[in-house]
């Protein structure tokens, strides 16, 4: 049975100053790397007073043009662009887990069926919410998270195996 992403998480609301931020840890749609690369350090930090706050163990994902695929799990806390979605996990819900959910290629292909704009196509927040997930319950995505943790460091590692046979 599917139930409704909003039964995993919800957007954090909250807010943080920017001039508690730095490069290291302000996010935004320039500095997420397409295709699930993660983040690198951004090139500037925002004008305004506040931005949108994200947390440890958030997944982050870009709300511009959903194919890039632009996704990262939060190692530490800090700030991000209006033009990311922070997802916050309910208590019901494994962290690592809503992250295997939202980094899904299912997901975006959802979330581009559903956006709004054709030249910088943005997903729809109210649409998101409804995509629909399995449902496990927490020790189940524990397990399932803890799997697809060690096949995701089994390719990190290939990776650097392969970058070093190159070099």
């Amino acid at each position: 049975m599917k139930y409704s992403l909003s039964s995993l998480c919800e957007y954090r609301k909250g807010k943080v100053n920017v001039d508690g931020l730095n490069k290291d840890t302000y996010i935004s749609t320039e500095n997420m790397l397409p295709n699930k690369g993660g983040v690198i350090r951004a090139t500037s930090l925002p004008t305004t007073s506040q931005t949108q706050e994200y947390k440890k163990g958030d997944v982050l994902v870009s709300n511009i043009r959903p194919y890039f695929k632009k996704i990262w799990q939060a190692e530490y806390d800090g700030g991000c662009s209006n033009d990311v979605l922070v997802f916050k996990a309910n208590e019901n819900t494994d962290k690592d887990f809503l992250y295997y959910v939202l980094a899904d290629d299912a997901f975006f292909n959802y979330s581009m069926a559903t956006s709004k704009g054709t030249k910088m196509p943005r997903g729809d927040k109210t649409s998101i919410m409804q995509y629909g997930v399995p449902h496990y319950d927490i020790v189940e995505q524990k397990k399932i998270a803890c799997v697809l943790r060690l096949l995701d460091k089994k390719i990190e590692c290939n990776n650097k195996i392969n970058n070093n046979l190159v070099a």
